[in-house]
């Protein structure tokens, strides 16, 4: 190979090493890479501020009115959806066949008790006789069995006619509390089966429950609140209507369910509320808002220093080597634009606040002037 060949492989080799190290350079460039942030302190204060809760309006009363005899529709006497009261007529099934039953019942009720009667009246002549001797002693032992089945069959007279009468009254279906009725599900001249065919569904309005979850550290201060007297005139227990459309009547803790649910570690909590104005429709979805003040002094946080995702929480904490690592946290009372954290940091901790679109856990940050948590 000539001195020209050589100093040619020479110089792509030398540029070959160069590119490599280039490359090398560029890709450790954005390790280097310092990101510049605003932070705030975490800071501790006694707050008072609004918990929001997922609620759900259920009826206190709620029943479906179901068929307890069979036979045709032969009367209907609400309209759907209106209001009604207890006792009130609402279906009618044709009464004919149950009406007969109980005059049958009550025709052979008395016949069973002129029966009774007669035996009685035999036994009782038969028991003078057979104390005079005057007749066999068999005599009188059939008379007193005689008079033991009439017995039984005037029982099973009077439970006939019991059976009886209650079928013909269960042919009248009426509302078993005040409320409001559904949408009909059946027409006139339907034929209903005993104990299937669903009629109606019946619920009070007024008043209603809403039904909301909370977590099991909360149980002591929901129990507080069920049985203070200041909450309704405080107005401590308040709700949203779908539209973020505020509820005008406090309402008041009611019941805590007998057990925590262990999948999610919440237990339902029940408010009561008037519905004076029917705004309040079971089934509703509603916001549940609870005003309350911290007992003792808990760490706060700007709440655009949080990030959500997949239902999880976190942070971007400033470690002492000036990178950041995420950190979940679990979120307390908000208060404007601030959170409690209820667990997850300590106070003096460095949050991010801004530059958090720009951040990787470990990234190296530069924090700005660390801004107090007011």
């Amino acid at each position: 190979m000539n001195t020209n060949n050589i100093a040619f492989v020479l110089l792509i080799a030398a540029s070959v090493v160069a590119s490599s190290c280039g490359n090398r350079q560029q890709k450790q460039a954005p390790g280097q890479q310092v990101v510049q942030v605003t932070t705030a302190e975490v800071v501790e204060e006694n707050v008072t501020g609004v918990q929001s809760y997922p609620g759900n309006v259920v009826a206190l009363n709620e029943t479906d009115l179901r068929a307890e005899v069979s036979g045709y529709i032969t009367g209907i006497f609400v309209a759907d959806g209106a209001t009604v009261s207890r006792g009130q007529k609402l279906y009618e099934i044709d009464r004919t066949r149950y009406a007969a039953a109980e005059e049958q019942a009550r025709a052979n009720l008395a016949i069973a008790e002129a029966n009774l009667a007669r035996v009685k009246r035999d036994v009782e002549r038969y028991r003078k006789l057979a104390e005079q001797d005057a007749i066999a002693k068999q005599t009188l032992d059939y008379a007193e069995t005689d008079f033991n089945n009439a017995e039984a069959q005037l029982a099973s007279a009077r439970a006939a006619l019991t059976t009886a009468a209650t079928n013909l009254n269960r042919s009248v279906i009426v509302a078993p509390f005040d409320g409001t009725i559904g949408i009909s599900q059946v027409r006139m001249g339907a034929l209903v089966s005993a104990g299937t065919t669903l009629l109606n569904t019946i619920s009070s309005t007024n008043p209603i429950a809403v039904d909301f979850p909370v977590g099991e550290s909360e149980i002591a201060h929901f129990n507080a609140l069920r049985n203070s007297d200041a909450v309704v005139r405080d107005s401590i227990i308040m709700l949203s209507l779908p539209g973020n459309r505020l509820y005008p009547h406090p309402g008041r803790i009611t019941a805590i369910d007998r057990a925590v649910d262990r999948t999610t570690g919440t237990i339902t909590v029940r408010a009561s509320f008037s519905n004076d104005d029917n705004l309040l429709l079971s089934g509703m979805n509603t916001t549940v808002h609870i005003r309350r003040t911290s007992g003792t002094p808990q760490p706060v946080i700007p709440y655009r220093a949080v990030t959500e995702q997949l239902g999880q929480t976190s942070v971007y904490v400033v470690t002492d080597s000036s990178t950041v690592e995420q950190r979940s946290v679990r979120l307390g009372i908000k208060v404007g634009d601030r959170v409690v954290i209820t667990d997850g940091l300590k106070t003096g901790e460095q949050v991010v606040t801004d530059g958090i679109i720009n951040l990787r856990p470990g990234a190296k940050v530069q924090p700005g002037e660390p801004s107090q948590t007011k």
